[in-house]
């Protein structure tokens, strides 16, 4: 007597074919109850292996640049590197490290994770006020051209609280 291994339960089709055999269908599922009730050990990701929104800040005169990324920053700041090392033009921030002969630094030094969100269309609107805020205190390093006056950014950079109290100081 022969045994025919099915997958799933929904192949009564098998069944049905094999009924007037003397061959016999076993239901099987990967999806043990084992599986189900093991630990599963999950490996706590830095947050470079992240993506959203971040800014990278010139180790020598604090200007910053904003930007956002689908990728890990970590990739994303290897690609500002290298933009610096050959001279690409392709990166923002390394222009004008090469622009102003300042050095480059390690990325937990000058890099800062602003939002930590997947790629979407939200992202455009938070690089957009964070290249506004950055351009109102002149210290950024993006190009200028793309800012353009937008009334919620000016009242949030202005107000940050939006008329709200700002939140208590701890005492030192």
């Amino acid at each position: 007597m022969g045994k025919v291994y099915v997958c799933w339960r929904r192949d009564q089709t098998y069944y049905k074919l094999f009924k007037s055999t003397n061959v016999k269908i076993v239901f099987t599922s990967r999806n043990t109850t084992g599986k189900r009730l093991a630990v599963r050990q999950e490996v706590p990701q830095s947050k470079y292996h992240r993506s959203g929104l971040y800014q990278l800040t010139c180790p020598e005169c604090e200007m910053k640049y904003t930007g956002q990324t689908g990728r890990p920053f970590k990739v994303r700041f290897q690609e500002h590197v290298r933009d610096f090392k050959y001279n690409n033009n392709r990166s923002k921030f390394a222009q004008h490290l090469k622009d102003n002969k300042h050095a480059i630094d390690k990325m937990e030094d000058i890099m800062e994770d602003v939002h930590v969100i997947k790629k979407i269309k939200m992202m455009d609107t938070l690089e957009g006020y964070h290249i506004y805020k950055e351009t109102n205190a002149s210290n950024q390093i993006n190009d200028r051209l793309t800012v353009r006056e937008h009334a919620i950014f000016e009242t949030t950079v202005q107000d940050p609280y939006m008329g709200r109290a700002a939140p208590p100081q701890p005492n030192s």
